[in-house]
């Protein structure tokens, strides 16, 4: 069992139940999110990447579901990462590393200041958005075989 105990007693995360349907959606949230930040990627890069980062975020937020458990209060969306990085115990750091990265950066020109999105970056974001997508199928899929009840949607 994989520990979330520090989460749970700083109030970043709580637990619950919710349905295969409720994971089902943040996926098909974090599917739609990719294929939309590619359709506008020539049109506005800073929305793409904003787009491709909230992708992320509901792929994180589809494991977290799975495992039953939800963000809480502000800066969810860091809380999700620290919750993937427990989860995939110290594998696709690299991975992470960039979605984190990116989060940071998406914080910025959301918040701050526009233009500091290239077409690259977006790209780049795109990319790891759909990586992660993978990553967190893959997880949930192996974490569903050893329990019959349980299973990821795909």
């Amino acid at each position: 069992m994989t520990d979330y105990s520090k989460l749970l007693e700083t109030r970043r995360i709580a637990k619950g139940m919710f349905s295969l349907q409720q994971v089902s959606e943040c996926l098909k949230i974090a599917r739609r999110d990719t294929a939309t930040a590619k359709s506008i990627l020539n049109t506005s890069q800073d929305w793409a990447f904003n787009i491709a980062h909230n992708a992320m975020n509901q792929a994180g937020r589809a494991l977290m579901l799975h495992e039953g458990h939800r963000p809480l209060g502000e800066g969810h969306h860091a809380t999700v990462v620290q919750f993937l990085e427990i989860a995939f115990g110290g594998k696709h750091g690299d991975l992470l590393n960039e979605v984190d990265r990116i989060r940071r950066k998406r914080n910025k020109v959301t918040y701050d200041t526009t233009g500091l999105i290239s077409k690259k970056d977006a790209e780049e974001a795109i990319a790891v958005a759909e990586q992660l997508l993978e990553v967190v199928v893959k997880h949930m899929d192996a974490g569903s075989s050893s329990n019959s009840k349980k299973r990821a949607p795909k």
